[in-house]
């Protein structure tokens, strides 16, 4: 059974596409690893970070992405044509081991789900458990997606939208474990406490009925623009410090990404930096990354038996 991996933070522009991107290339060609990248944020970076939009468009009009299997689970239709694996895009990047669900800049719609949840609260004996309707459906929205593919893939790595919407729940509630990028900024304390929050509330709603399994692997620092210098390298060493006091130092990634012109270059050839420029400094520090993160996820299964 492969592992089920959230990449969140609640606030944007921290780097999760980057890291997941990266870090799943990096498993599939250097580490030989299975690996599925799942695009849950309809700013589809993700998929436009590993497909070329000509290409993502030719998907979307045959109905080819994520959207299909979301519409099929909120108004389920017995003559649905497309599997899962009809909409799974392999050898992402010419890796035969990377492979793509790609995302859609129109997942869901809002009203559906609602409408579907009132039903469903309507039809049940009890009229007040909206909530525990909304509860179960968000536990296992992502995870009747996932899990039962888990067993073809060493990883599924889910790139999540920032804030807190239903899609990133659901996520959350599906993995095993959930990676945490933050900018080395003062501000990155208040996506990384909230999160936390988030995490350990929704951890007490599903507790009387169907625990989470699920825990922090750990917090990645990618660098801004403005290198470690000066007044910078002062305001990155406090944010430092001060997680460090929040979190053990086993729930922090050695390696921190460092800020590298050819990120941003590798996004004008939808790919990720590791395959466009894999000799740059922010290519190597993914590799080492991705060693720490094996690591990591071997000393878990270890602790687990």
């Amino acid at each position: 059974m492969g592992y089920i991996i959230s990449t969140v933070n609640m606030k944007g522009g921290v780097g999760k596409t980057t890291l997941t991107v990266n870090l799943a290339t990096c498993l599939a060609k250097n580490f030989n690893k299975k690996v599925l990248v799942l695009d849950l944020d309809s700013q589809i970076s993700a998929t436009l970070s590993l497909l070329a939009p000509q290409e993502f468009s030719k998907l979307r009009k045959k109905r080819k992405t994520l959207a299909y299997l979301i519409d099929n689970i909120i108004q389920p239709n017995p003559y649905a044509k497309l599997t899962i694996e009809d909409i799974i895009t392999d050898s992402i990047c010419g890796l035969a081991n990377l492979s793509l669900l790609p995302g859609d800049i129109e997942l869901y719609d809002e009203f559906l789900v609602s409408e579907m949840m009132h039903q469903k609260s309507v039809n049940s004996d009890n009229t007040d458990n909206f909530d525990e309707v909304w509860n179960n459906f968000e536990r296992v929205l992502v995870e009747q997606i996932v899990r039962p593919i888990a067993p073809n893939y060493d990883f599924i790595i889910m790139d999540c939208a920032p804030g807190y919407n239903l899609l990133t729940k659901s996520a959350i509630a599906s993995s095993d474990f959930y990676l945490l990028p933050a900018r080395p900024e003062p501000l990155s304390l208040v996506g990384i406490q909230l999160l936390e929050r988030r995490v350990r509330n929704l951890k007490k709603v599903h507790a009387k009925i169907n625990p989470l399994n699920l825990d922090l692997l750990g917090i990645v620092f990618i660098l801004s623009e403005g290198g470690l210098f000066g007044r910078y390298d002062r305001y990155y060493s406090q944010v430092k410090r001060r997680v460090e006091r929040d979190f053990s130092s086993e729930k922090m990634f050695p390696t921190d990404i460092p800020m590298d012109v050819n990120v941003a270059k590798s996004l004008d050839m939808f790919m990720p930096v590791v395959m466009s420029a894999p000799n740059c400094l922010a290519s190597k520090a993914f590799n080492k990354l991705t060693e720490e993160f094996l690591q990591k996820i071997a000393h878990c299964k270890t602790n687990n038996g």
